[in-house]
């Protein structure tokens, strides 16, 4: 459930009908990953598609449940319907906390893998990774950063753009591959359907890359 709550802090809300009714949802473009938050939930709710108006955007899919008790669960967490800026990192057991940043990164994370220095020598260029945690909320990342040195990621950077619209907080390659490490750990064995598999493969690439 850790990984969900994750998940859920990225690209969850809640959402309060005319009649009252609250209902918290997840509305992601992987269809596959969808189904297995449902599975992982113990669900029976339906997955709707959400048809994109733009030619340019992916087709999404939703899972709708209507629970004023998870709601107000979800709330005393920390994930009200105004969210966005107000995130904060809710209270985890240490031994999930690993499922909860995989959860975050796959909804609001990236991992890039490239090469730096290509005006140079093609020794002396480097092959590197680069990840982030993307937010409205720099408390968030704040915290996140914060709790993530205490397992050993020490460093990484936020970065704040003019408009301060979203915050980035920002690892370079060994930080890349401790979390690596972190996320996708033995513990991952037992939901091992609970993660995005293009974004593992990037870190598996480099990490071949470098055998």
């Amino acid at each position: 459930m850790a990984y969900v709550l994750g998940f859920f802090a990225a690209d969850g809300y809640i959402t309060v009908n005319n009649r009252g009714g609250q209902f918290w949802c997840i509305e992601i473009a992987d269809k596959k990953l969808l189904y297995n938050i449902k599975r992982a939930i113990n669900s029976e709710h339906k997955i709707s598609v959400r048809l994109s108006k733009k030619q340019n955007e992916s087709t999404k899919y939703r899972i709708q449940i209507g629970s004023i008790e998870m709601c107000n669960d979800l709330r005393e967490l920390g994930f009200n319907e105004r969210k966005t800026t107000s995130l904060a990192i809710p209270s985890v057991p240490p031994e999930h906390f690993s499922d909860f940043v995989r959860g975050y990164f796959d909804g609001d994370g990236n991992i890039w893998m490239g090469e730096i220095h290509k005006n140079r020598k093609k020794k002396s260029r480097h092959t590197v990774l680069k990840l982030c945690f993307t937010s409205c909320s720099f408390g968030f990342l704040k915290e996140l950063q914060s709790r993530l040195s205490v397992v050993g990621l020490l460093g990484g950077c936020i970065y704040e753009p003019k408009t301060r619209t979203f915050f980035r907080l920002q690892y370079s390659t060994l930080n890349a591959l401790k979390l690596y490490d972190l996320m996708y750990n033995s513990n991952t064995k037992a939901f091992s359907a609970l993660f995005l598999g293009r974004k593992r493969k990037v870190f598996e690439k480099f990490k071949n890359l470098r055998s």
